[in-house]
């Protein structure tokens, strides 16, 4: 039987990480992943689907059922503690061939659940409170939600994103989260558009809108920022912050060529000064307004005004473009 690493696609992106784990070695404290009772009461924590619960558990590898899939998760925990708290990013994670493996779907959630205490631990040495930090991981269960809505199946596709909560990088504050970032990241044409001139190291905070968190009323949004104005200073006063930005479809100009000016969207997008520049988002703008990609826009739904734009647009034979936009905070 093939085991993890022939089921991973073999591009750059995983000899990059393959090179990584083997450079750092094993950690020095052994790697544990609860089970039994205590297993189900940590995916509980993390806000697992309770439909997903037994298959997360069913298929937990262990050194001594999995020693390939458990070198992979060794290593990679203690990848996300050497890169604790740290803007600079560890080698992205590798993705499956096939993120709906019968064997592996969940290995990512394994892995999230092994590296748990060592990220509870950094928000401890932080003081973010209990309820922070809770909300924050509960994207993990979020994400395979999301990959069930999909694909049909529960999952995580998505194992790079969720190594910025279990490192510290990102919080919840209500509807949206806040990502610690610096300018330098962002290219120089962000550098270029933000007044007074910014310098690399200065650090922004990048906004990321979840799925399955109700709707992103202005109230809501205006709550989140307002709660992020009070929790940065308090916990990371040594990073102060120049600005909001944000890199979405969400922010597409064409978008108010469908939409009220009114709307939840359209008032987000008011918040922001684009960048120049874009780039297609036809598909992940298919999957988080629909959830599966269609390949044929007139078999979308047209149930609400926004899957009317959308598919509308794409049965036109025109693009949806992700922008990148900034407001002073």
């Amino acid at each position: 039987m093939a085991g993890l690493t022939d089921r991973f696609i073999h591009d750059d992106v995983f000899t990059h990480w393959r090179t990584h784990l083997e450079q750092i070695g094993p950690p020095e404290q052994p790697v544990t992943l609860p089970s039994g009772d205590e297993l189900v009461a940590t995916l509980r924590y993390l806000a697992i689907p309770e439909e997903d619960i037994p298959d997360v558990v069913r298929l937990a590898p262990s050194p001594e059922s999995d020693p390939d899939a458990w070198w992979y998760l060794e290593r990679g925990v203690h990848s996300l503690g050497l890169f604790m708290g740290l803007v600079d990013k560890p080698p992205r994670v590798a993705n499956l061939k096939d993120i709906n493996d019968p064997e592996y779907r969940l290995f990512y959630v394994h892995m999230f659940v092994a590296a748990l205490p060592q990220a509870q631990q950094y928000f401890r040495d932080r003081d973010i409170p209990d309820d922070i930090v809770r909300e924050t991981l509960a994207d993990l269960g979020r994400n395979v939600r999301v990959h069930r809505k999909r694909e049909g199946v529960g999952g995580l596709g998505v194992a790079f994103w969720l190594t910025l909560h279990f490192r510290g990088m990102i919080y919840q504050l209500g509807r949206l989260q806040f990502e610690r970032s610096r300018v330098e990241v962002w290219g120089e044409s962000m550098a270029t558009a933000m007044t007074p001139e910014p310098k690399p190291d200065d650090r922004v905070l990048s906004l990321h809108i979840p799925d399955f968190c109700g709707p992103m009323t202005p109230e809501a949004c205006d709550e989140s920022i307002a709660r992020a104005h009070e929790f940065f200073p308090r916990y990371f006063p040594e990073e102060p912050v120049r600005a909001g930005v944000c890199s979405s479809w969400l922010l597409d100009p064409q978008l108010k060529d469908y939409l009220d000016p009114e709307s939840n969207i359209i008032r987000f997008q008011n918040r922001f000064r684009l960048v120049p520049g874009g780039y297609n988002v036809d598909n992940s703008i298919v999957q988080f307004v629909f959830g599966p990609v269609l390949t044929d826009p007139a078999r979308l739904p047209r149930r609400s005004t926004l899957e009317r734009a959308v598919a509308g647009h794409l049965e036109a034979d025109k693009h949806w473009e992700g922008r990148v936009g900034w407001f002073p905070w």
